[in-house]
């Protein structure tokens, strides 16, 4: 008995010295905030005496099991938690995940944590490797080195014609951080006033960064651009980051949840038949016969900025997904709405930080000599999975995905970057405030800005943010009341911008705004006050800055993109040639609307566009003009009406406005020549948004038949021409009895 009870009290002897001592050392590892580099070696040993003395868990101390990994090779969330009953404080230690390692020498960088292994050039700093799950290379090794991931740059000399396209060719290479558990490299391209009289460079400088973390399937990537004051002009179109990957692996695209598909082959289009541009080709020799006669655009695969979170390719053979996961908006163009390429035929998957698509060169930034600009393009995450091979594979992959893009948005803005320039949380402010509707013909009370889209970008006029690319833009959606957050804005002065679906117009704030660091700015309750001179007396449309709800035709059976057959209503407008539908919908006339009568889901075509003739044996285009019918009772003769007209897109284009006189030389109202976000040409419903209140003395109407001409007056091409919005007529002030 005595020796049972010394062999006991020996147990218990250890077993409280054990705890003792890892309790001083967890006590030292919290204080000295040492918690998330606790060794693999103290979780198994606290594992093990739980496991011989379950008891423990009951006399202060648990520790949470290891979540159960999922059924692809997906690294779980590389942490467990050790949690103590006294204290609040989560203590992590890291799993045994591979340590980050660095290989050099003199061509290129490798970096590896067991699930990728990233090679970059050197000094360039192009991606030329990226091995992952026995795959040597997932980008096409038969391409240059500078031609299978990498930056570059768009840009032209102000008032010159020729456009160059710069690589962004680094010349030094240097190490920012190597430690276990992240390896974070640069290369770094330096402008030398004296190199653009031998050949035309780029005159910035910029910092590509690359980042591998520990535990994490896939790497980081951002770039920091900077022109010094006193540097020549320079006008930039686009900039953007490219990876190519290996044609013959990867067939199956994905960019959301209903635009998926397997894609023909670089070389399909290279034996097909061009259209109308050379980035329209109908495939006529493809390798998949199933591909036979359809038409293949990258324009056709672009998206809204809010919406383009994660997009990418998947090698069915292999069951392996390379994504491109963009976790936040800040560092791209001109607000929520633009739109932008992701991925195509190549395979190729893009990230783009600027781009004058649907926009037209207003979004671009253009700098001037005594203008000094920096700026963050990123990060952005190039993330990997795989899966076990079956009949749903692709879509296990890209809902994989999507997980992991929600979580990186829930990590921004990263703690990890090593750069001065890129804020993290903490340096960051915010802006919480409520937006409300008062329009005073509809209600003498206010509304809730419903879903409004609220942002923050550089000072300027109502509505300039939508051409706004130098600096950051912040944007939220409110809520059903209209309230609204914006988080995580960088420090500097802003405009507050805004618009409401369904409501006409945009809203600015009339006071700037200064976000400084930690500053949590409450705004006091906010009034819109839309564009309104008296009561509506009919409308056409929806003011939601589209012309999705018009009457978009079926495409050519011939000229057919089937990713956008079935079921896939939302996305008919991106068929290739709807614009020529016009004519054969309007042989004899062109398009005549009555209001009362007609129905603008079916009777308003989506684009106001050109008719096509024939003349001494060319195609010729000219302008078209569009009536709209309408009667009024009796005429008011005091007071003004009013035309409300918002436009959706225009390209090249001019809309004159006449009142019952279709042959009057000079029009009542002209927007004059507007545009150039070629919307129409690529598969855009919106490009950029333009408003114009038109003011109709009541000398022009009559008691009766009204007749409003709506002329897209210029010709010349098959793209000129608009894409309305919304179209309203409103009485005078006074209240009408048409009303």
């Amino acid at each position: 008995m005595q020796k049972a009870g010394r062999r006991s009290l020996k147990h218990w002897g250890w077993l409280v010295g054990t705890l003792a001592t890892m309790l001083v050392l967890v006590v030292c590892l919290v204080g000295e905030k040492k918690y998330e580099k606790a060794t693999p070696k103290t979780t198994l040993l606290l594992r093990k005496i739980l496991q011989r003395y379950p008891r423990t868990e009951l006399q202060g101390m648990k520790i949470l099991e290891m979540p159960s990994e999922r059924n692809f090779a997906r690294p779980p969330y590389p942490r467990i938690n050790m949690v103590t009953k006294n204290s609040s404080r989560t203590i992590v230690a890291r799993t045994q995940y591979q340590r980050v390692s660095m290989l050099k020498s003199p061509t290129e960088i490798r970096l590896d944590n067991g699930f990728v292994q990233l090679t970059v050039s050197r000094p360039s700093g192009d991606v030329i490797g990226i091995k992952y799950k026995g795959s040597d290379n997932l980008l096409e090794h038969k391409n240059l080195r500078n031609n299978r991931g990498y930056w570059d740059v768009a840009w032209n000399r102000p008032g010159e014609s020729i456009y160059y396209v710069d690589k962004l060719q680094a010349t030094r290479f240097r190490v920012i951080m190597a430690t276990a558990d992240q390896v974070e490299i640069s290369f770094v391209k330096t402008y030398n006033v004296s190199e653009q009289r031998r050949a035309p460079v780029v005159p910035l400088n910029v910092d590509k960064r690359y980042i591998l973390r520990r535990g994490h399937s896939g790497f980081y990537a951002y770039a920091i651009f900077e022109c010094l004051e006193g540097w020549p002009e320079v006008k930039m179109d686009q900039i953007r980051m490219v990876y190519k990957l290996q044609h013959d692996k990867f067939q199956y695209m994905a960019l959301s949840d209903t635009r998926q598909t397997f894609m023909p082959k670089a070389r399909d289009r290279k034996h097909g038949q061009q259209l109308a541009y050379p980035e329209a080709v109908r495939l006529t020799r493809p390798t998949n016969r199933a591909f036979i006669g359809q038409v293949d655009d990258k324009y056709q695969y672009s998206m809204e900025d809010k919406d383009n979170k994660v997009h990418g390719w998947i090698s069915t053979d292999q069951s392996v997904g390379f994504w491109m996961i963009t976790p936040s908006d800040e560092f791209r163009s001109a607000g929520p709405m633009k739109q932008g390429l992701t991925s195509h035929v190549g395979p190729t998957t893009l990230s783009m930080f600027l781009s004058t698509h649907y926009a037209g060169k207003q979004a671009g930034i253009e700098l001037k000599r005594d203008e000094a600009w920096k700026k963050v393009f990123g990060p952005v995450f190039v993330y990997l999975n795989s899966a076990p091979r079956s009949k749903n594979s692709t879509g296990t992959l890209w809902n994989d995905a999507k997980e992991q893009m929600a979580e990186e948005v829930k990590r921004w803005p990263y703690n990890f970057t090593q750069s001065e320039d890129f804020p993290y949380s903490d340096q960051r402010g915010s802006v919480f405030g409520r937006l409300i509707v008062h329009d005073r013909c509809l209600t003498d009370s206010h509304i809730s800005a419903s879903s409004a889209y609220v942002g923050l970008a550089a000072p300027g006029e109502v509505g300039s943010w939508q051409k706004e690319s130098k600096g950051y833009q912040f944007w939220t959606r409110a809520d059903k009341q209209g309230h609204f957050l914006i988080k995580d804005v960088r420090p500097g002065n802003y405009s507050l911008y805004g618009w409401v679906p369904g409501i006409l117009g945009d809203y600015k704030y009339e006071a700037d705004i200064e976000i400084k660091p930690g500053s949590e700015i409450q705004l006091p309750n906010l009034t819109y006050e839309p564009p309104r001179n008296g009561p509506t007396l009919w409308e056409i449309g929806i003011p939601d800055r589209s012309a999705a709800e018009f009457y978009i035709p079926d495409p050519y059976p011939t000229l057919m993109n089937k990713l956008y057959i079935n079921n896939h209503s939302d996305n008919r407008f991106r068929q290739y040639g709807l614009w020529k539908r016009y004519e054969e919908l309007y042989p004899d006339h062109d398009l005549i609307y009555t209001i009362g009568v007609s129905d603008y889901r079916y009777d308003w075509f989506y684009a106001h566009v050109t008719r096509s003739f024939t003349y001494t044996g060319n195609e010729k285009y000219v302008g078209t003009t569009w009536e709209i019918q309408f009667e009024l009772n009796s005429v008011m003769s005091r007071g003004n009406y009013t035309l409300q007209l918002a436009l959706a897109s225009a390209t090249h284009s001019e809309i004159q406005v006449r009142f019952n006189t279709p042959s009057a030389l000079q029009p009542q109202f002209s927007t004059g020549l507007i545009g150039g976000d070629n919307a129409i040409a690529r598969h855009g419903i919106h490009g950029l948004y333009w408003f114009f209140s038109v003011n109709v003395p009541s000398s022009l109407l009559y008691e009766g038949t009204n007749i409003i001409y709506l002329t897209q007056s210029r010709g010349g091409v098959p793209f000129r021409g608009v894409m309305y919005d919304y179209i309203r007529l409103e009485g005078p002030s006074i209240r009408h009895p048409d009303t």
